[in-house]
């Protein structure tokens, strides 16, 4: 019973402490850099291919288009926008967008992300695929700043720097926007010094268009699946942090919870689907492992401790006021999400978005295994003001 509290409490240990560490002590030891140079131009000359796919856009698409089409028209050679089965005017906008870059392919029924974005790369012809999403908006020179990392013929895949906009958010989905994704993306960062990281930020990433890989149909996380099928090709996926882009995640916690269980039954069925990234063809299998796989056993690892401690307590003073304050920690984390302690918001706040992350792996699991019919309908997208 001791043994299993340890090995439990020293993996939990591990996957949010050691391994942020290691990797960071290992980019800072054996860091890997790449040439970055800009991109050279001639006036027949625009490397970018803009895909995007959409379902039912039509408050945010006539802002998007128009922001599309106005940055950085010497790079960008096309938008392409893929209309997911859109049931609103997302269609009739499309067509009567007066752009001969902006090519509309419509969809009558929907077939999810993945499926879409594949139709838009087989029409894509730029020499670099540029993935968008409806919501973020491009920071002014964030293009020419993806672009100067395709001089080094490593490099498959480029992505930038999320900057997460929290105003109007309660206090758990602020801090996981906040300080949750700043410890992510400062992994990622390491990940990418080293190496590569094992994920992207899905809103705004390029590839080759040379070595983009085909999708399974039906796939939730585009955003690791490419990546990793450019790592396996033996190319490098790095981040330039000067490419910056602006996005909003949900402001309530119940939608942020909802986001996380769509993203985190799509790593269930990204190792489904690709046995291969638990295999020694990924040359990242370590940070994959590390980063992403052991956090899905987390909450069970969570309830091996306090079980263990609870058993060993009835014997061991020292165990039973390690299940005590276990139990006080997750009190605290689930009344934080329900009401304010002021007294207690530095520690409930981020104690209840650890609570939320936790349960949404569990539910996330849950819905890898029972949900009827493509996966990718478990979740909708985030609302946000035009142009936030």
């Amino acid at each position: 019973m001791t043994l299993a509290f340890w090995i439990a409490a020293a993996l939990v240990l591990y996957t949010y402490a050691g391994y942020p560490l290691c990797i960071a002590l290992l980019a800072r030891t054996f860091p890997r850099s790449w040439r970055r140079e800009t991109w050279p131009l001639s006036s027949q000359q625009k490397p970018v291919s803009i895909v995007m796919a959409v379902h039912n856009g039509e408050r945010l698409l006539p802002w998007k288009l128009e922001h599309l089409l106005s940055i950085h028209p010497e790079l960008v050679h096309e938008v392409i926008v893929v209309s997911d089965g859109s049931k609103d005017a997302t269609n009739t906008i499309l067509n009567a967008v007066d752009d001969q870059r902006c090519r509309a392919i419509i969809l009558h029924g929907q077939v999810g992300k993945a499926a879409a974005l594949n139709r838009g790369v087989a029409a894509a012809t730029g020499e670099v695929l540029l993935f968008i999403d409806i919501r973020p908006t491009v920071a002014e020179g964030a293009i020419p700043a993806l672009l100067a990392n395709f001089s080094d013929p490593a490099v498959g895949c480029v992505a930038g720097e999320l900057i997460l906009r929290t105003g109007d958010h309660d206090a758990t989905a602020a801090v996981i926007s906040g300080a949750y994704w700043r410890y992510e993306q400062w992994i990622r960062n390491c990940e990418a010094r080293f190496d590569s990281p094992v994920g992207v930020y899905g809103g705004f990433y390029a590839v080759r268009r040379s070595v983009a890989t085909e999708i399974p149909a039906g796939t939730i996380l585009d955003d690791m699946y490419q990546p990793l099928a450019i790592i396996r090709q033996g190319y490098r996926s790095v981040i330039d942090r000067t490419a910056v882009v602006y996005d909003t995640w949900p402001s309530k916690i119940s939608g942020e919870f909802s986001r996380k269980v769509r993203t985190l039954a799509g790593n269930f069925q990204l190792i489904a689907i690709a046995p291969w990234t638990l295999s020694p063809r990924n040359r990242v299998l370590l940070q994959f492992v590390s980063h992403k796989v052991l956090r899905l056993f987390v909450p069970y690892l969570l309830l091996i401790t306090l079980v263990t401690s609870l058993l060993i307590g009835r014997h061991s003073n020292l165990y039973l006021a390690v299940a005590i304050a276990q139990i006080a920690f997750w009190l605290l984390a689930a009344l934080s999400m329900r009401v304010r302690v002021p007294f207690l918001y530095r520690i409930g706040t981020p104690a209840g978005a650890l609570l939320s992350l936790n349960a949404a792996a569990v539910v996330g699991f849950g819905k890898f295994l029972f949900t009827r019919g493509p996966l990718w309908k478990i979740w909708s997208p985030t609302e946000t003001k035009v142009g936030a």
